[in-house]
Parts: C-alpha cells; sequence; structure tokens
C-alpha cells in the first residue's frame, strides 16, 4: 500500500531477496504485517511502524489488540481516515473504525489535523514506551490551523484549545479531529458574525487528552458550556465530552461513493450545518444528534 499510504522515505531501503533493508513491502497482508511489526517491538532495537488504509485495520485487530495487551512499542499508520476516502465507496470508507481503536486499552490513537500536529503525533508514538500507537492519516491535504510556538506543545497534551473566544469565556465549544477541525473553524467565523462567542478545541487524541490532570481538562472544556463534537465517524464516545445537552455532527452509517467534495456536504459536514446546529443548541434545542449516512 505505500503508493497510497506514503510511508516510505528517503532512507528507505526495500528488503529483496537478495539484500536486506529498512521497509518491506506485505501487499494486502494486514494480519501478517502487524505481527511482525509486533514480533520486531518485541525483538527489541527497533521501532517498528506499519501502513495501510484505516478501514483495514479490521484485518488486523488480533494483532492490535496483541500489541496493546503486551503494550509493546508498535506503530502502526492508518491513511484515508474518513469518508473523504472517496470513489472507492463505503467498504473502503472507515466510519466505525477510529471509534473502535479508541475503545482498544493501552492503544493511543491520534486523528490530527494538519503538518504541525502530524509532526506531534508521530514524536509521541517514537517516543512512547508502555504500548502501541495508531496515526490516522487524511487523504486530502489539510491547512496548517495555527502557527505559534505554543501549539506543538498544547497538542501533545491530545486536546487544546486552537482558537478562542475574544474575551475566553466562550458560550459554546465546537470539538473537532482530523479534516473536520478546518469545517469547526469555519463554523466560528460564522457565528462570530452572528454574536455568539465560540471557542474550537482541536482533540487529535482522545486517548491521551483523558490521560490529562481534571484542571487542564476543564480548562479546555469548561463546566457549563454547551459543546458540539465535529468527527467524521461513529458518534458513540463523543457525548461523553459533550453531555446529553450537547451536539454529535457525525456518522453511523455507511458511506456512498463520490468524490470528497461532495460526499461532506451529503453528509451534512459543511461549516453552515455545524452553525445552524450551535445557533439551535444556544437558544435551547437540547440533546441534539446531527448524526449522518
Amino acid at each position: 500500500m505505500t503508493g497510497s499510504n506514503l510511508t516510505n522515505w528517503k532512507a528507505s531501503r526495500t528488503v529483496g531477496r537478495n539484500e536486506g533493508g529498512n521497509y518491506v513491502h506485505y501487499g494486502v497482508r494486514e494480519f501478517g504485517m502487524t505481527a511482525i511489526t509486533n514480533g520486531l517491538a518485541l525483538h527489541g532495537g527497533y521501532i517498528p511502524f506499519g501502513g495501510t488504509f484505516l478501514v483495514f485495520s479490521d484485518y488486523a485487530r488480533n494483532g492490535l489488540r496483541m500489541a496493546a495487551l503486551m503494550r509493546l512499542r508498535s506503530i502502526f499508520v492508518f491513511t484515508h481516515d474518513s469518508i473523504g476516502l472517496g470513489e472507492d465507496g463505503p467498504t473502503h470508507q472507515p466510519v466505525e473504525h477510529a471509534m473502535s481503536l479508541r475503545l482498544i486499552p493501552n492503544m493511543d490513537v491520534w486523528r490530527p489535523c494538519d503538518l504541525l500536529e502530524t509532526a506531534v503525533s508521530w514524536r509521541a508514538a517514537v517516543e512512547r514506551r508502555d504500548g502501541p500507537t495508531s496515526l490516522l492519516l487524511s487523504r486530502q491535504n489539510l491547512p496548517a490551523q495555527r502557527d505559534d510556538g505554543d501549539q506543538a506543545s498544547l497538542a501533545a497534551r491530545g486536546g487544546y484549545v486552537l482558537v478562542d473566544a475574544p474575551t475566553g469565556e466562550p458560550e459554546l465549544v465546537l470539538i473537532a479531529t482530523g479534516s473536520e477541525v478546518t469545517l469547526a473553524i469555519k463554523a466560528k467565523e460564522i457565528l462570530s458574525g452572528q454574536g455568539v462567542s465560540v471557542r474550537v478545541v482541536s482533540m487529535p487524541s482522545t486517548t491521551v487528552f483523558d490521560r490529562q490532570d481534571l484542571a487542564y481538562r476543564r480548562s479546555v472544556l469548561p463546566d457549563g458550556v454547551k459543546r458540539i463534537a465535529i468527527e467524521a465517524g461513529a458518534t458513540a464516545l463523543w457525548w461523553k465530552y459533550v453531555g446529553l445537552d450537547g451536539a454529535v455532527i457525525g456518522m453511523d452509517g455507511f458511506g456512498e461513493s463520490a468524490p470528497a467534495s461532495v460526499l461532506f456536504p451529503h453528509f451534512g459536514f459543511t461549516a453552515e450545518r455545524i452553525a445552524e446546529t450551535a445557533r439551535l443548541l444556544v437558544h435551547g434545542a437540547h440533546g441534539l444528534s446531527r448524526s449522518n449516512g
């Protein structure tokens, strides 16, 4: 899957029949790849990684679970992380996969929104010594979200205030991951123009954020403020961050075959739909679920 995953780099040397190297082409053999990755981690002396489409993590499931059970220093790179995969259709578009990986004990899961968050997640995966890491990466090119010196240290905490309300006291918090962070930023711009004070929280890793101390988590997600979570995937675990008086914009059905530019609006992942949900929430329509699909 190298041609699609782009997991090779300048120093990659393919392991061949007659010579050694540091890069193995497995073909479509996700469980074998994961098992060998775990074996390398158990051997020691290496920090191994494997890569495939996120939807094919299903084929690697037993290996992923064993890596977590044994707390191995294995890294799993899963690209094409949403309906943004496009024309390959619902068989190849992950919906429940990010959430299912987050359910595995000891597995850190990162879904970064831009290049900087991707670098942060890679560093966290390499430095982690007490368990495996899954990196969920977009097929789409994503814009840089913030260029000040604080983003890297804040992103390393799993969730952080990407853009705050002007006064620092928001009426509403938008929580997003990956490619949907851009939509949250655009929705904030719409809502700000309508007089709604909005904070945008990027949460590249719920698993890492959950390990932060309570004071920090409350500083990011303050009590008593309405919240909306936005992710192009299953909604189930997001309710613990938004509460019963919040809203989740996600997918609890399968995708369709079409370009990403068609699918995201089709399933309601637009800044305008987020802003509409926010207006309803702020004005008293509790417990909204914008679960599409």
